[in-house]
């Protein structure tokens, strides 16, 4: 029993509204039910979309350590070449019978070096493109971080509308709603 009158009007007045909010028929609960719904539906796929672009920033980085590895093979087979020669080409100027030999050697040492540059060349600018394409998606995450963040919150929030049987967080969570709606949009621009 309560200490006094108001208190027992006061939790019969709790208990009236916790039975009327539990039998649906508040607008408000049924708004903000329909409203948390929505919100979840839509913070299950931003988390989805986060991951997606988690994952491709990494499989991006790791293409570009690829190529950047494969640049790397390819000059020091080009610095090989260049070393042998140089090699052939001391030897050849050294002269004696097989100078012409040696000089032969360096020429296609040096000619094979041609193809080498352009190949690591052409690695480098792969591991550039896949740099930035990692960038994006890193981009994209943190952004798509930050909005799923702000609708998990606006869930929290709205929550507190049925609890406290006010618009107030209701509205206070479709505001984060827009602002991690905005910022999920955002991303992709």
């Amino acid at each position: 029993m309560a200490d006094s009158p108001f208190e027992e009007l006061e939790a019969h007045e709790h208990a009236e509204h916790a039975a009327h909010a539990a039998h649906g028929n508040s607008p408000l609960v049924s708004q903000v039910t329909l409203t948390i719904a929505v919100m979840a539906v839509i913070a299950a796929v931003g988390g989805s979309l986060e991951t997606t672009e988690g994952d491709k920033t990494i499989v991006s980085k790791n293409e570009a350590v690829l190529q950047q590895n494969q640049a790397t093979d390819t000059w020091n087979e080009y610095e090989a070449k260049s070393l042998k020669k140089n090699l052939y080409a001391i030897a050849a100027d050294q002269g004696g019978p097989k100078a012409a030999a040696y000089a032969k050697i360096s020429a296609q040492n040096a000619d094979d070096q041609k193809p080498l540059q352009a190949r690591a060349k052409a690695f480098e600018e792969a591991r550039d493109k896949m740099s930035e394409v990692a960038e994006v998606h890193e981009r994209r995450h943190g952004r798509l971080t930050i909005a799923s963040t702000l609708l998990h919150m606006a869930i929290a929030i709205a929550t507190l509308a049925i609890i406290l049987g006010q618009r107030w967080p209701w509205f206070t969570s479709l505001a984060l709603t827009a602002a991690g709606l905005g910022l999920a949009a955002w991303a992709y621009l």
